[in-house]
């Protein structure tokens, strides 16, 4: 399967926290993805720009902080977050580029 443009809109970056570390024992990797994109496109663009397959996907939505910067409020925007566990024998290095 090769990569479409639209895979690139799916996905946006990889995040890589301590937690999201922890996941990667599981076999698991973790990115940011756009608000409106479905587990099924998450996993077809994951499968086809990284060439692994994908046991699992799972999304959450964080909503935003409200923040103070500069003594004016303001709010950061919803950001969601898909949680993908590959199939045994396969991996995705997110510290190396696409």
């Amino acid at each position: 399967m090769s990569a479409k443009p639209e895979h690139y809109d799916v996905i946006r970056r990889p995040l890589i926290t301590e937690k999201s570390t922890m996941a990667s024992e599981a076999n698991a990797v973790v990115f940011e993805v756009a608000i409106d994109a479905t587990k099924p496109a998450i996993r077809e663009a994951i499968e086809a720009l990284f060439d692994v397959k994908v046991r699992s996907v799972n999304t959450l939505i964080q909503k935003g902080k409200t923040k103070v910067f500069r003594g004016r409020r303001g709010r950061r925007s919803d950001m969601k977050k898909a949680v993908v566990r590959l199939e045994d024998g396969h991996m995705i290095d997110v510290m190396t580029g696409l």
